[in-house]
């Protein structure tokens, strides 16, 4: 598992209260929001990255998840053309910090459409899903990125899920956290699986951040499962978040 040096984060404007969403579990509370945000970058903080964090952006009521507009490796970044049009102007800033971090860019460009939360590392080998935000051809393109730079990709295209990553998590290893669609998936035969129930499904978006995981508060089983594999856990209140479809993974850009 490769130990992460930095993470790049961005606070939520007030526009995320008009921002994008599928779910129908209450408006979000900013107050709350801006709290549970502080509190992700200290936990981030507590895991041993440096944290750039970038200022709100009100025109972008989604900017908050970073995620979304860059696949980064140790070698190389990839922006991305996020897959609603309301979101595709955050890439100029991503693109402007990660400048301090990389020589080497490549793009994903229209007709193809990705979004980072469809996007999963293991090691040498990227899963990529196609979405209603990621398309085939941006996942065509993104997995000839991958090949033509060494690695591995796999495209899956999801049957439920919003993100790829809405459903599955890599913890290092060879170990798989796995929920709803991915459980019996035989992509995912080679790997330990963690397997998350539907009652618990949210937290199947966890992170790994060095010597801890990251999961939401308030799934026991799942924080059992996880110490029972011998991992450390961090729980985070993200029920503002929720609110509008995002998860842990989705707050921050880690490399």
């Amino acid at each position: 598992m490769t130990m992460f040096k930095n993470v790049i984060v961005k606070t939520p404007g007030k526009s995320y209260l008009n921002g994008l969403t599928t779910t129908d579990i209450g408006k979000p509370i900013f107050e709350k929001l801006i709290e549970q945000h502080e509190n992700y970058v200290e936990a981030l903080k507590k895991c041993g990255v440096e944290v750039t964090h970038l200022g709100a952006s009100e025109e972008f009521p989604d900017s908050t998840f970073v995620e979304d507009t860059a696949v980064l490796t140790p070698e190389f970044a990839v922006i991305t053309n996020p897959g609603a049009d309301s979101r595709n102007g955050e890439i100029k800033e991503i693109e402007a910090t990660l400048k301090d971090f990389y020589d080497k860019f490549h793009y994903i460009t229209s007709p193809g459409t990705l979004d980072g939360g469809d996007i999963l590392q293991a090691e040498n080998h990227f899963y990529i899903g196609i979405s209603e935000r990621t398309n085939e051809e941006g996942a065509r393109q993104l997995k000839e990125i991958f090949e033509k730079e060494g690695y591995e990709a796999t495209i899956i295209k999801l049957e439920e899920f919003f993100h790829l990553k809405t459903g599955i998590a890599y913890l290092g290893d060879n170990r798989m956290v796995l929920a709803g669609e991915f459980i019996d998936n035989p992509l995912f035969d080679q790997y330990e699986k963690i397997v998350i129930d539907k009652e618990n499904e949210y937290s199947a978006n966890c992170i790994r951040v060095n010597d801890y995981v990251i999961i939401p508060a308030g799934y026991e089983k799942t924080k059992q499962q996880l110490h029972e594999a011998g991992y450390e856990t961090i729980e985070l209140d993200m029920s503002e978040v929720r609110k509008h479809d995002g998860g842990l993974s989705c707050l921050s850009l880690r490399f």
